[in-house]
């Protein structure tokens, strides 16, 4: 979800260049130019991209990035600023925790706001803190990241529409030349992310699931045999933004038939992350007192998906599913549980979206013998919070 009621100013000359440079200096990392319009990849991916290791000795720990919403207003002061405070928010968590993995949970740029024909610019920003750590990250799709762009209103009053300038690969130009105002699709922002980042583990998902863009799953091995799956962590693609917000039944067959196959017997603990909540979310989030409900924000009503295609009986059918993580509502951080499994929020990360609720990250940590997930909530001061087994 996108901020609706932030302050915006018009942009001032300083901070037009300024958001200039970040996006030219960006788009330096992202791509070297060979030709006028030629955009050549570097730091390809040489990794096998289906398996993550248990380290030896250790947990394997996860941190949840949701709703960081790069780019949102970017026209004005107020918009960078909050991608500059968002990246303070990664870094603080990744310095606190020391994650293994990394999860963007969906919503990880403003696509609506973003006018410029790249938007995965912005995408490269967001995930910089990570991939400067040199840890591991995947990411899902959510309403924001490929939804058309929204022209302000404020644009068509007596003050005008600003001064826009839409980088392309060396050059800016003023007056908009450049900018498409068309959004990046789903899986255009997928290629531009796998096809440059060697530490990344996401993936475009089967090609007969479109429009809905990132379905994989990940292995998590052993630490004493990696032929041995320790957990399974699905990663599904809720729509929202250029398609309805749902889980399809399509995706529901292709789960359906993916945890037969690498799960048959349903021994392997499983793992669902997806970015808006299913209708069950509803139905156990807590009405008058928490309960066995475990969290610190239950601050809003649950914006659930358009409908049910048949993914939550498969889930409550398996006695494997431990967990679902979801963002989407900012003002909701709690762990639930509903029917044999866990239903959680992350934490609103990002500076962008609506509410002035602190920012922090969910983080998970599976311990190996004796099987155990762990799960508790780190803030951007240090702090944590909301700590809950959710291995039973």
């Amino acid at each position: 979800m996108a901020n609706k009621n932030s302050a915006k100013n018009p942009l001032s000359i300083l901070s037009f260049y300024y958001w200039v440079l970040e996006i030219v200096i960006q788009l330096m990392i992202l791509t070297v130019s060979s030709g006028p319009s030629e955009l050549t990849a570097v730091n390809l991916r040489t990794k096998p991209g289906d398996y993550l290791h248990m380290p030896r000795g250790s947990t394997f720990k996860i941190a949840i990035f949701a709703d960081l919403h790069f780019g949102e207003d970017a026209w004005t002061d107020w918009g960078p600023q909050q991608d500059v405070n968002s990246i303070r928010v990664m870094s603080n968590v990744l310095d606190r925790e020391h994650p293994d993995f990394v999860i963007y949970l969906g919503d990880v740029i403003t696509a609506n706001n973003i006018p410029i024909e790249n938007a995965s610019l912005y995408w490269d920003q967001a995930i910089s803190p990570t991939r400067e750590k040199g840890i591991q990250w995947s990411t899902v799709f959510g309403n924001h990241d490929d939804a058309p762009f929204e022209w302000p209103m404020e644009w068509f009053s007596s003050s005008g529409i600003p001064q826009l300038r839409c980088p392309t690969t060396n050059v800016s130009y003023s007056g908009g030349k450049n900018c498409s105002f068309r959004g990046t699709p789903r899986l255009e922002l997928m290629t531009n992310e796998i096809q440059h980042n060697s530490l990344s583990y996401s993936k475009s998902g089967p090609s007969n699931l479109w429009p809905s863009v990132s379905n994989y799953v990940l292995k998590l091995s052993s630490s004493s045999d990696p032929e041995v799956t320790l957990a399974l962590m699905y990663f599904l693609d809720s729509g929202g933004g250029s398609y309805p917000e749902v889980l399809s039944s399509s995706q529901a067959n292709w789960f359906n038939q993916t945890s037969q196959q690498v799960n048959p017997e349903s021994r392997v603990p499983e793992i669902m992350f997806w970015h808006i909540p299913s209708q069950a979310y509803k139905r156990a989030a807590p009405r008058f007192l928490k309960g066995k409900c475990v969290g610190s924000m239950f601050n809003e009503s649950v914006a659930a998906q358009e409908a049910e295609m048949g993914m939550m009986k498969l889930l409550e059918a398996r006695p494997s599913v431990k967990a679902v993580f979801v963002g989407h509502n900012h003002g909701l951080d709690w762990c639930c549980p509903y029917k044999q499994l866990w239903l959680c929020y992350a934490r609103h990360s990002g500076y962008g979206g609506y509410g002035n609720w602190p920012r922090g990250s969910r983080i998970l940590e599976i311990t190996e013998q004796p099987f155990s997930i762990r799960s508790w909530i780190r803030m951007e001061d240090g702090s944590s919070h909301s700590s809950v087994d959710l291995s039973s």
